[in-house]
């Protein structure tokens, strides 16, 4: 670098909040700019002993190197990276981190790279906000049916792969449409969340309590079988009616808010072709409609054998 453009560069530096270093081509730093107390807690004198990315979580390293490489490649545009560093003070924070090559005017030769470091921790976090509501039902506090959707395929994947199984209940509030025209819309809004509650307080830690869509909870069991799967079944049963949310007018007599649930459950198996998700679900409802139909209030169990590919 010139001393005219180093000059600039320096001056620039100096009064940059964000971290900005030169580095060798031995990855050694060269020069770090004054803001690193502020953000990471060192000063130059101890970052320009270490490594350019020894600070960086070992489990991010991997991917911030194979961007780093990318970038040292010519004729690439370059592109920024996110990784978490551990502060002086042992706290973590995420940055954002960019590098540019320096070459020689005439022969493209690589002289030194620039690398430009980011604290971008409240946005990060903020993005990872945005991210857990985009999956959020906003009535009941539950993952939403994106969620579910995602859930379960990658259960799904993971029971084929084992060779296992999986359940999914599907739990429906018995006579909702006739509970909301005669309450009103708030109150059913208010039977719904605390059943969504009741049911999200007796299922086990493993599995994934989902809102369907209207009145409908989907719980996901992994690796359980039939008989694990109607035992939690009876917990969601149960501690609904346990609730006694009054409901003076139900079609069927009773005076309480009730659910029906169906269990579906699927054996992955050698042989014969991948079945999709979508079959554990049909399942489910045929056995959910099978409790309704048999008077509600009630559990009934599906049962199909899935494949695995190849």
């Amino acid at each position: 670098m010139a001393d005219e453009d180093q000059t600039d560069f320096q001056l620039l530096a100096e009064y940059s909040a964000d971290i900005i270093c030169r580095t060798g081509l031995d990855m050694r730093f060269l020069y770090v700019s004054p803001s690193c107390v502020q953000v990471l807690g060192y000063t130059p004198e101890e970052m320009m002993g270490m490594e350019p990315f020894g600070h960086v979580l070992p489990e991010d390293l991997p991917g911030l190197t194979a961007v780093a490489n990318r970038n040292l490649m010519p004729g690439i545009e370059p592109s920024r990276a996110t990784a978490r560093m551990r502060k002086k003070d042992g706290t973590i924070i995420w940055m954002e981190i960019s590098a540019r090559v320096v070459r020689d005017s005439s022969t493209e030769e690589p002289l030194e790279a620039v690398i430009v470091m980011r604290d971008v921790t409240e946005r990060k976090s903020m993005e990872d906000q945005l991210a857990r509501l985009a999956l959020t039902d906003g009535l009941t506090g539950l993952p939403n049916r994106r969620a579910f959707d995602q859930d379960l395929d990658r259960e799904w994947k993971r029971t084929l792969r084992e060779g296992s199984q999986i359940s999914l209940l599907l739990v429906d509030i018995d006579y909702f449409k006739e509970f909301n025209d005669n309450y009103g819309h708030q109150v059913g809004d208010d039977c719904l969340r605390a059943i969504a509650i009741a049911v999200h307080g007796v299922v086990r830690t493993t599995d994934i309590a989902a809102r369907y869509g209207g009145e409908e909870i989907a719980v996901i069991l992994p690796s359980t079988f039939a008989p694990g799967a109607v035992e939690v079944a009876e917990k969601v049963r149960s501690a609904v009616e346990a609730l006694k949310l009054h409901y003076q007018v139900c079609p069927d007599g009773r005076s309480w808010v009730t659910v029906s649930v169906g269990v579906g459950t699927a054996l992955a198996r050698d042989g014969g072709t991948m079945r999709m998700p979508e079959s554990l679900l049909l399942a489910a409802d045929n056995a959910l409609y099978k409790a309704k139909h048999e008077g509600r209030n009630r559990i009934a169990t599906a049962l199909l054998v899935a494949f695995k590919a190849g």
